[in-house]
């Protein structure tokens, strides 16, 4: 009875443990999204042992050029973002997953001018939700997201203290 019992309860922790986990172990890709400090990002994307958490890391660059006063500035960001994403299973559809979670987002612009306008050092936190799709046969993963940022450090007289970033990720998965 012990035996079964053992046998039993460790067939059922199995099965939980892989319905938690996800089809891939990490991945690793690009993501374009719309946050005035990134445009175009790597992203690492790694699920932590067998359970729905992972963690998202995305290093971010934005060149840009802004006009005032007659004159002209180049700006380049340079941005670091780190979140936690807990996924959920969407049951009618297999390899789709949806998520939340919450991160930290660290940028510095640097600009081609002695006028400091926009220069200097951001950070920001955001939660984040989204949804996850891996691909059957391929080692492919896409996904999209949201992340409403809330500044609590930003360049001088650089935007506000909230904005929106809508982003879409593909990454090559290794199981």
């Amino acid at each position: 009875m012990i035996v079964a019992l053992g046998i039993s309860s460790a067939g059922f922790s199995q099965s939980k443990s892989a319905n938690q986990g996800s089809s891939y172990t990490s991945g690793i890709g690009i993501r374009l999204g719309t946050a005035y400090y990134d445009i175009f990002s790597a992203s690492y994307k790694t699920f932590l042992a067998e359970t729905p958490g992972a963690l998202e890391l995305n290093l971010g660059f934005r060149p840009q050029t802004y006009y005032y006063s007659n004159n002209s500035y180049n700006a380049l960001y340079v941005s670091f973002s780190a979140s936690y994403q807990y996924h959920f299973d969407i049951p009618p559809a297999p390899g789709l997953k949806w998520f939340i979670g919450g991160g930290l987002t660290m940028y510095n612009a640097f600009v081609s001018s002695n006028d400091n306008y926009k220069a200097g050092f951001g950070m920001g936190l955001f939660p984040t939700g989204g949804a996850d799709y891996k691909f059957n046969n391929i080692p492919l993963d896409v996904s999209v997201d949201l992340r409403p940022t809330f500044g609590i450090v930003r360049p001088n007289d650089a935007y506000d203290y909230f904005y929106v970033s809508f982003g879409a990720s593909a990454r090559y998965t290794f199981r």
